[in-house]
């Protein structure tokens, strides 16, 4: 099995097949970082972007105020949330020369960054520099993780910071009982950083709690309880700085669970019950209520929405860790530290299978799961790596060429979909076009920009101008504010077809297909995202076929 390499662990000098991996891997950072910088515009709003953006400037009044302009704390419901990704956008707004949603796709796309390179780290730690390499290509290559960091200000922030949270608890308990205080103070910050993204954070308290649990036992065994109760005491004070760092940074980021110290249980209990209006949405071909969804959703969408060599090797990476893991000839604290990341990627999937909660928006609130998939999955690599290099050289090369080739399928879909690769389904489901009519796509709506943009045009090339005296009338079957945003003040926006001129419609099952002139279709793989219809001259009682939740 693989193990940490010995540079990582300080223990010997860095090997010529280290160093490759290392550089390799500095660059997939750079190129990823190359191409979000070059495309972070390109990426439309959703249907929580504008109230996001308000929160984070409520935030910033909160801590301007000295804690006197208190609105942050009643603001909708995302008070419940942390609000470290939406504080940190409207602050750089201020100071960079761009726009408001141009500087948060811009800071999305760079804490993405900053959890591919900690899932690297992680991705090292465990399965040494080519485990780590494997790592970050599989996560970086995922369209999954690479859309959403560009668009999710909830659940991509939380996957980087889960990520380090990760590392910091990986890295401790492999120096158990005496974790040095950098490792002390990277679990710290990622403990803050995580459960003030999202109050589930805390779930780490179990992964690691299993990975004690088993040290312990193998300890006690071996050296009796008196001493291994010792180590333990000695491990849990050498932690305490952490946890106090972890708080401190919590209230940073999400204030409102420090005021009363009782609000992150009650942010819990919130949602632990469905709190919204049920809709239904599309899953499997058929129209279920969100709060209906049946266990099979979860395991499905993953199945379906992440690369083939991400599950190949993510699968093997699973049985690879459980054999590590129950091998006695390895270090309790090495079979813990597996563990750790073993839980951090299957417990989160297990829960929902047991507790069946409202489920909706595909798998986006399981985005955080896949830096650990992914470390699997690079371990799983790492081993087959070794392997293959022990049979020669032409082997091992023959491997390297496969894995590229697995990896150039979700690569050349991040470039078909660009920047829809939220909505990524791989071969198994027949890409998009298999997967429409049977499981939404485009959810969020970010279609809307492009679509819009191309009406401007469209109508720029015509010379075609508003009626007088008032704006262009366009209807809207999808999010509002971000059509607004992107359609400007020539254009007013409803939810009434009756007297507009334009339609601005999803391609989603709850937008109608109407009868009248299509201006412009946004299309992806033979798959309509969104189109703009030509209404005027003619009359439509609805945008709907059903009932919307507007």
């Amino acid at each position: 099995m693989a193990r940490a390499s010995g540079e990582e662990r300080g223990s010997k000098p860095r090997s010529t097949s280290a160093a490759t991996a290392d550089f390799l891997a500095v660059g997939v950072l750079a190129a990823i970082t190359g191409a979000a910088a070059a495309t972070f515009r390109d990426y439309g709003l959703g249907w929580d972007d504008y109230t996001h953006a308000q929160y984070g400037e409520l935030l910033l009044a909160l801590f301007q105020s000295g804690f006197t302009d208190r609105r942050a704390f009643t603001f909708v419901n995302l008070y419940m949330y942390g609000g470290g990704f939406d504080m940190l956008a409207a602050l750089l707004a201020k100071a960079l020369p761009l726009g408001l949603f141009e500087t948060r796709r811009l800071v999305g796309a760079a804490v993405g960054i900053v959890g591919l390179a900690v899932t690297w780290r992680a991705g090292r730690r465990i399965g040494g520099p080519v485990g780590g390499l494997i790592a970050l290509v599989l996560l970086a290559t995922c369209p999954l993780y690479y859309g959403h960091m560009f668009i999710n200000a909830k659940d991509g922030p939380f996957a980087a910071t889960s990520a380090l949270l990760l590392l910091g608890l990986v890295r401790s308990i492999e120096e158990y009982p005496r974790p040095t205080p950098a490792s002390v103070a990277l679990f710290g910050v990622g403990l803050g950083l995580g459960v003030g993204s999202r109050v589930i954070g805390a779930m780490a308290a179990i992964y690691a709690g299993a990975a004690l649990a088993l040290i312990v036992g193998v300890e006690a065994r071996k050296s009796g309880w008196r001493s291994t109760m010792g180590r333990l005491g000695h491990f849990v004070i050498r932690l305490l700085p952490g946890l106090l760092i972890g708080y401190l940074i919590m209230g940073l980021v999400w204030p409102w669970a420090v005021v009363d110290p009782l609000n992150p249980l009650r942010s819990l209990e919130y949602f632990a019950v469905f709190f919204e209006k049920p809709w239904k949405e599309l899953f499997g071909g058929m129209l279920l209520p969100v709060p209906e969804m049946p266990r099979s959703y979860v395991p499905t969408l993953f199945a379906l929405q992440t690369p083939e060599i991400f599950l190949a090797l993510t699968g093997a990476g699973i049985v690879c860790v459980i054999i590590a893991i129950m091998r006695g000839d390895q270090p309790p604290s090495r079979r813990a530290a597996l563990l750790t990341v073993a839980a951090a990627a299957l417990l989160p999937i297990a829960v929902p299978l047991i507790t069946r909660p409202a489920l909706y928006n595909g798998i986006r609130h399981f985005v955080f799961v896949m830096p650990p998939l992914a470390v699997l999955g690079g371990f799983a690599g790492a081993t087959l790596f070794e392997w293959l290099v022990a049979r020669g050289r032409l082997t091992a090369a023959a491997g390297i060429l496969a894995l590229g080739a697995a990896v150039a399928l979700p690569v050349s879909e991040i470039v078909r979909l660009h920047p829809y690769q939220y909505t990524y389904f791989n071969r198994i489901a027949g890409g998009v076009a298999g997967a429409d009519e049977r499981y939404m796509l485009d959810y969020w709506g970010l279609s809307l920009k492009q679509a819009a943009e191309a009406l401007r045009a469209r109508l720029a090339e015509r010379h075609e101008t508003p009626p007088a005296s008032r704006p262009w009338k366009i209807a809207v079957c999808g999010p509002h504010p971000p059509a607004e945003v992107a359609l400007g003040s020539d254009f007013a926006t409803s939810w009434d077809a009756k007297g507009a001129d334009f339609a601005l419609m999803l391609g989603e099952f709850y937008c109608a297909r109407l009868d009248a002139p299509v201006l412009v279709e946004v299309t992806r793989e033979g798959v309509v995202y969104a189109r703009v219809y030509d209404l005027r001259g003619r009359s439509f009682d609805s945008l709907f076929t059903i009932p919307p939740v507007q």
